[in-house]
Formats: structure tokens, C-alpha cells, sequence
């Protein structure tokens, strides 16, 4: 039997495989938490995921999978029109129960073979909003001086009558701590591939120790990926 994660994007995709690999090791279970392979949504949208779960029907019978994650970010939204959402887009592709919260299974079942999967999903987010560098952010583990100044930056804007979006500056915020909070002075001349999210594989493949893998903004994402093991 395997088990199928969609997410959004690459660094979606870099992010929560690292995040299985890490509870391999912590909660050191008899068998390994088995995510054979993601699909990255490139975007949100009703149209992709659609089209995500249509190329995954065709293959639940063929890899003989049993349990189906998604993970998409909430954004700005409530939990509940994301659940709307998914629920739409499952309910177009698979003859399926009603998901009425996250972390937690409801059976599917494809139309034309009759194969039976669960289903569960996941929305990324810290205290109710955001996507992947609001958690990074949020579980950053080192002294991170060049990127909290923008706080400051961001009050002077917010003085001259500008807003930033929560979201934009998470992400700035992100970008200014790889690049110059936990970037060495080697990995600075090839700053684009080993100290930004354009870089994120390297990031995670060699600096992992600069997030916080223990902190509280993950345990809800710890307690989806444990559905799976």
C-alpha cells in the first residue's frame, strides 16, 4: 500500500518531506511514515486541484493506494470556505463523505472502478493565516537581526500612509534571513542557489538547524503527517 501527498508547490513539497523525514526520526515508529510521492499544485486554484485529483483517480487502483493528503496554504481565508473548497473539488472527482475538519480521514471512492482510499487535508498556516514562510518565520531558530529590522522598515511605511500585506512581508522577512542571518560568507557568492527560497532544496538539504523543528507552529502538521503512519 502507499500513500500520496498533493501540495502546492516545490518548496510545499521540500518543506513537508523534510517534515516526514524529521518524524521518522522523533517519533521513532516501527515502520516509517511512507509519502511515496507529491503533487505539486503550482498555485492554488479549483480548476488544479481538479485536474490533481483526475490524475489521481486514474492511479489509485494501479499503485494500490490507500491514504490521500492535501496541503494547501489557508491564506487569508477561514478554515472552513478552504474545507468549501476542497470539498467541492473532491466531491467533482470522487464519490466521497463530507470533510468537516482537517487531520481527519473521510472514505472516497472513484466512479468507474469502485476503488475505495481515505482522504484527509491540511491547511498551512501560524495562528490562523498564511502559507510556508509564515510558518518559517515563525520557527526560525537563529538570532535573526538583519531580518527583524524590518519591523522597522515596515513601521516607516506604515507612517507614510503605505500598507504591506501580512503575507508579502513574511516573505520578505524570510528572504533577508536566509540571505543574510544564516548564509556564510562562502555561501554568499552563490547567494541565489544557497541562501534564498529559489534555493530552497539547498536550504533544506544542508541548513536545516535553521528552523525550529520543536516548536508548537508544527504540531498540527505533525499530528497530520502521524495519519499517515
Amino acid at each position: 500500500m502507499s500513500n500520496i501527498v498533493i501540495v502546492e508547490s516545490k518548496n510545499d513539497k521540500i518543506f513537508m518531506q523534510a517534515m516526514v523525514e524529521k518524524l521518522n526520526c522523533d517519533i521513532q515508529v516501527a515502520s516509517p511514515i511512507y509519502i511515496d510521492d507529491y503533487k505539486s499544485l503550482e498555485g492554488l486554484s479549483e480548476r488544479e486541484l481538479i485536474k490533481a485529483l483526475k490524475n489521481l483517480e486514474r492511479k489509485i487502483d494501479q499503485k494500490d493506494i490507500e491514504k490521500i493528503g492535501i496541503i494547501i496554504d489557508l491564506d487569508n481565508d477561514s478554515e472552513q470556505e478552504r474545507l468549501n473548497l476542497v470539498n467541492k473539488c473532491v466531491k467533482q472527482v470522487f464519490e466521497s463523505e463530507t470533510l468537516s475538519s482537517t487531520k481527519q480521514f473521510i472514505d472516497i471512492c472513484t466512479a468507474d472502478i469502485g476503488t475505495k482510499a481515505k482522504l484527509a487535508c491540511y491547511f498551512t498556516n501560524f495562528e490562523g493565516t498564511g502559507e510556508l514562510e509564515t510558518v518559517l518565520k515563525a520557527i526560525k531558530a537563529r538570532e535573526s537581526p538583519h531580518a527583524d529590522c524590518l519591523n522597522s522598515w515596515k513601521t516607516c511605511i506604515e507612517n507614510q500612509g503605505q500598507q504591506i500585506d501580512r503575507k508579502d512581508f513574511d516573505k520578505f522577512w524570510v528572504s533577508i534571513y536566509l540571505r543574510y542571518d544564516t548564509c556564510s560568507i562562502q555561501e554568499q557568492k552563490q547567494a541565489g542557489r544557497k541562501c534564498s527560497m529559489s534555493g530552497f532544496d539547498y536550504v533544506m538539504e544542508h541548513k536545516k538547524d535553521i528552523w525550529d523543528w520543536t516548536h508548537p507552529a508544527l504540531d498540527d502538521l505533525k499530528a497530520f503527517f502521524k495519519l499517515f503512519c
